[in-house]
């Protein structure tokens, strides 16, 4: 039987003290970035959140808050109880994406699924974070057609996810190339989900090096400006090609670094 405890949720409020946007990141990126010191202060006077895989241990660097990533629900519910969550664990963050990690029924319904983990992480005292991927949306017909972006829209996701979730991240980083199209995409799926969910925090996607042309630390930086003050924060992602991302270019943590030298 599992014991309700009282659960300290991520709100807006609680994610931007003194009005700076919060970091996500994960704990290898996490480690890059801090490595220069005019980054590692401004990182401490926001909010951090280190993504760890269950069993690993948090850098506990800029007093980072440990979030425990998870694709699936079953695999998030076995490492809550089986107490593979690292001491002062805050979150769990729930991945949902067309690929092999998340089972099928899940990438069918994950607004359901996301609602399964948030009764899981709340039974715990925990918040959740949810970061549907917009490859979602190849997963159910849609005859309208069109960007990968505006299906995401139009299915509703945003606002279907927000109504279960504490925390939403909006997977925007294949758009950051374009401002323009990233903030438009930002923006309304930023108001989907708070007319879903008027209490939701919203994260949006950055990535130093995402599939495709290599993008600039300028770019992400006008991403950056173009929504600071439609989003509470951001999830800079600088991954390794791997099984997780098989079509990633090399990780460029200065691409990284640069873009929050110029945002924090």
């Amino acid at each position: 039987m599992i014991v309700s405890r009282p659960v300290r949720l991520m709100t807006p409020a609680a994610l931007t003290p003194g009005g700076r946007p919060a970091w996500m990141l994960t704990r290898a990126a996490l480690g890059q970035v801090a490595t220069e010191p005019a980054v590692l202060a401004g990182l401490r006077r926001s909010r951090v959140l280190e993504i760890l895989h269950p069993g690993q241990k948090p850098l506990a660097v800029a007093g980072a808050l440990p979030v425990v990533t998870f694709s699936s629900v079953s695999d998030l519910a076995q490492a809550v109880s089986g107490g593979q969550l690292p001491a002062g664990t805050r979150a769990l963050l729930y991945d949902p994406e067309a690929w092999s990690f998340t089972p099928r029924a899940e990438q069918l319904s994950p607004a359901a699924a996301a609602g399964r983990a948030q009764d899981i992480a709340h039974a715990h005292g925990l918040s959740l974070i949810a970061a549907p991927a917009m490859n979602l949306t190849s997963v159910r017909p849609d005859p309208a057609g069109g960007p990968r972006w505006r299906r995401f829209l139009r299915l509703g996701l945003a606002g279907a996810i927000a109504k279960v979730t504490d925390v939403l991240e909006l997977q925007a980083q294949s758009l950051e190339r374009s401002t323009s199209t990233y903030a438009q995409f930002v923006h309304e799926a930023a108001a989907q989900a708070r007319a879903a969910n008027p209490r939701v925090a919203i994260l949006a996607g950055l990535s130093a090096n995402p599939p495709g042309a290599p993008v600039t630390s300028q770019q992400l930086a006008a991403a950056i400006h173009a929504t600071r003050g439609i989003v509470d924060g951001y999830w800079l992602n600088i991954p390794g090609r791997g099984p997780r991302c098989p079509t990633c270019n090399s990780p460029r943590p200065d691409v990284g670094r640069a873009a929050l030298r110029s945002a924090l």
